[in-house]
């Protein structure tokens, strides 16, 4: 995937390149769980980087990423649903999200940048806390593309199928269900998220691969599909 990764950052530059001074390219990157968005994301940061940074004439535009996830719902919310257990096994659900504030996110991107333009914050995810930290990404005038990788970019469902559409490419990591379920056992094991293998095989067949089946079913078109596939850079990385 890194040279997908190479050729799609050639493309989005040039797709950058024809839009006017004023406007900012965004890129959705989804997929289903385990299926290399976060990596992905991050390498195709890096080539954009490398391009805009080599461009002739010189540019002072760059990309920024920003991961989904830092619109989860906190866990005090979660406490304040009808049935809090539900809400707790399933989180990671479309519904445990903020979609509304992302939507907000996005058509804030979407405005005209000018010399009055203010930097955009952006919440991340403390994986220490397992909840969000608000306004810990900074959007400034100069982050020209805006990467956004995250389960649900894509899909046609409320608030989040009106954000979907503010995307210039949604762009889809392939990869089987099988596969993905292989991979999340083991990273499940390996980063401690499970005690065990057998929890692993519960939390990877009731959560996240339902969660994955819900994204395929209900997304709209991608303009563009990559294979994911368990190469040598994604396997020393931190696939999600």
């Amino acid at each position: 995937m890194n040279n997908e990764s190479k050729d799609l950052a050639h493309a989005l530059v040039e797709l950058l390149a024809k839009k006017p001074s004023t406007s900012r390219l965004l890129v959705g990157i989804s997929g289903i769980p385990a299926s290399g968005k976060t990596t992905f994301a991050d390498l195709l940061l890096k080539h954009i980087t490398d391009l805009l940074l080599r461009s002739e004439p010189p540019t002072h535009d760059r990309a920024i990423v920003v991961g989904l996830d830092g619109w989860h719902l906190t866990r005090a919310q979660l406490e304040e649903f009808p049935n809090p257990q539900v809400a707790r096994d399933r989180r990671g659900i479309h519904w445990t999200f903020d979609s509304v504030a992302y939507l907000q996110f996005l058509r804030t991107l979407r405005d005209d940048i000018t010399p009055s333009t203010p930097t955009i914050k952006a919440p991340s995810f403390d994986h220490a806390t397992k909840d969000p930290t608000p306004n810990a990404i900074s959007v400034h005038p100069y982050h020209r593309i805006v990467i956004v990788e995250g389960l649900y970019t894509t899909i046609n469902v409320e608030s989040w199928g009106e954000a979907a559409r503010l995307l210039d490419e949604r762009i889809f990591l392939d990869l089987s269900v099988e596969d993905a379920q292989r991979r999340l056992v083991k990273r499940h094991v390996k980063s401690g998220v499970t005690k065990n293998e057998k929890e692993a095989v519960w939390r990877a067949e009731n959560n996240d691969m339902p969660n994955g089946r819900f994204v395929v079913a209900n997304m709209l078109k991608p303009t563009r599909v990559i294979k994911s596939i368990n190469d040598p850079v994604l396997s020393r990385s931190n696939k999600r």
